[in-house]
């Protein structure tokens, strides 16, 4: 049996969590910027609102095809 871990491990093994999911959402982040500026919505005058509102859309059709992360815990 692995004895408990003391407060600073934790603290340690939260950080590098932290660490991770930065390092995972940049990568998300630049994903989608980089199809952004493909498909030219750089380029267009679209307010913050309205991207907002396209993207959830966008969200909304592939949670309804099962590819969104609703569908992997249902």
């Amino acid at each position: 049996m692995r004895a408990r871990s003391s407060i600073s491990e934790i603290d340690a093994q939260i950080e590098k969590l932290r660490e991770k999911r930065r390092g995972i959402l940049a990568k998300a982040n630049e994903r989608f910027a980089r199809a952004a500026a493909k498909a030219g919505l750089a380029e267009l005058e679209i307010s913050d609102n309205e991207l907002d509102a396209i993207f959830e859309e966008i969200a909304a059709r592939f949670r309804k095809s099962g590819k969104g992360p609703s569908a992997a815990s249902a």
